[in-house]
């Protein structure tokens, strides 16, 4: 598989960031986050990490890799970067909850891969 240098380290700076998403929600229901601005910031700014190290992955990783959706995760740090005022608690907590854990998994993954 071919990738730049600098891919593994924003691969690896992305599945730290879902893994801290991962320890912040365990055990927690969307009351919880809609109620606690910390566990909001914390997520948001692991959120954001996400998507800045997502666009700078090579177009050579991302085209050999397209489970990933590098586009969205992009996208949504550029909703929480520069369109703040439009956050909805419930998408971000839909993404923490249902896509961050697969992505975590996907991650390791082409992390293994590249070694």
């Amino acid at each position: 598989m071919k990738y730049n240098k600098k891919d593994k380290a924003y691969l690896w700076d992305m599945l730290e960031a879902c893994i801290s998403i991962n320890e912040f929600i365990v055990g927690k229901k969307f009351e919880d986050f809609d109620s606690e601005k910390l566990l909001q910031s914390a997520v948001e700014r692991q959120l954001l990490i996400l998507g800045e190290a997502a666009n700078r992955i090579s177009n050579e990783l991302q085209e050999s890799n397209p489970k990933v959706q590098w586009r969205g995760i992009v996208g949504q740090r550029n909703i929480l970067a520069h369109e703040y005022g439009d956050i909805l608690n419930e998408r971000i907590w839909r993404v923490a909850k249902e896509l961050i854990p697969d992505l975590t998994k996907v991650l390791k993954n082409l992390l293994d891969k590249l070694d």
